[in-house]
């Protein structure tokens, strides 16, 4: 016999399986391999009921068929939304496990800590998430921005190199839909104080720190606005496939665009600043946006949302 540890993996998602074959030698070198078996791991807890449409099956156990088919639809318009500004499409099945609250999928998993609203297990495909009824606008927010995350790990997965976290970062809120007010403020802030965070550095982890973690998703998004809207769907598709052969980030970036990240840096910086201008110079001065910004901010820390919209964990 042998012992799966699960501690020391991380756990494994609702829906994966793991196959296994015993290899038996003996003193004299004869080899005896087994037929491999395939072993379902499900979560049992619950009687799940599955809804597919496309490469994408959801499974729930509480709400009405008007909650899933919600929620379904929120799926398939961000895949349209991501194939639209990239071209990045779905290229195996993905399962979505819709927990009733964030205590039940808590419960699915090893030792997850106690803000944990969700995770995406991009290296199986399958994204489980914390879903009340009643939290049905960010769960769509939430599904739209983890299912990018999957799409994209499936088209540049190679061994050699990761993607820039802005990059990944980004094309997820990009997906999700209208930047936020609760993001615009610190980025209209870091604009009008000059204190950007450099691309290089929004390539690696983002911070612990709420403001400069908000500031740090914010840039992400206008980046990747910037590159679509100025050079196209083509090229994001172009970038993203480059990737998947394991470049740098400035050598794909080079090879694609013709600038690296430093020069990436310089031209997004100049056309958000110009932007921020040319919204001043009609009578929105960023201030006045500023303060919208901050009291949606405050209200959805009042609702206790804020926190919950990047609880994310994802397993590699």
């Amino acid at each position: 016999n042998w012992t799966l540890e699960m501690v020391k993996i991380g756990g494994l998602p609702p829906g994966s399986s793991v196959e296994y074959w015993w290899l038996v030698e003996d003193a004299s070198g004869e080899r005896v391999e087994t037929v491999p078996v395939r072993v379902q791991f499900d979560d049992i807890r619950y009687s799940w009921d599955s809804l597919t449409e496309g490469g994408v099956t959801m499974y729930w156990y509480e709400g009405d068929e008007s909650f899933i088919q919600e929620l379904m639809a929120a799926a398939q318009q961000a895949l349209a939304r991501l194939a639209e500004d990239t071209g990045a499409e779905l290229e195996k099945p993905v399962k979505l496990y819709i927990y009733a609250n964030t205590q039940d999928l808590r419960g699915a998993m090893i030792y997850p800590q106690e803000w944990t609203g969700g995770v995406a297990f991009t290296r199986y495909g399958i994204m489980a998430i914390g879903i009340a009824p009643a939290n049905l606008d960010w769960g769509k927010r939430a599904i739209a921005h983890e299912l990018t995350h999957l799409v994209i790990h499936q088209m540049t997965l190679n061994p050699y190199n990761d993607l820039p976290t802005w990059l990944d970062e980004g094309l997820a809120m990009h997906t999700e839909g209208v930047l936020g007010l609760e993001y615009t403020t610190y980025l209209n802030r870091a604009i009008a104080e000059k204190s950007l965070i450099s691309v290089r550095s929004l390539s690696s982890p983002f911070s612990a720190y709420a403001e400069q973690s908000y500031l740090s998703y914010a840039q992400s998004y206008s980046l990747v606005d910037f590159l679509i809207s100025k050079y196209g769907q083509a090229k994001m598709l172009e970038l993203l496939l480059t990737f998947r052969q394991g470049s740098s980030y400035d050598g794909a970036l080079e090879k694609v665009y013709g600038f690296d990240m430093d020069s990436l840096d310089t031209l997004w910086q100049d056309y958000v600043t110009m932007s921020a201008q040319s919204i001043e110079d009609k009578g929105r001065h960023p201030a006045l946006i500023e303060t919208l910004a901050t009291l949606a901010t405050a209200l959805l820390l009042t609702l206790g949302l804020a926190t919950e919209s990047r609880i994310w964990r994802r397993d590699w």
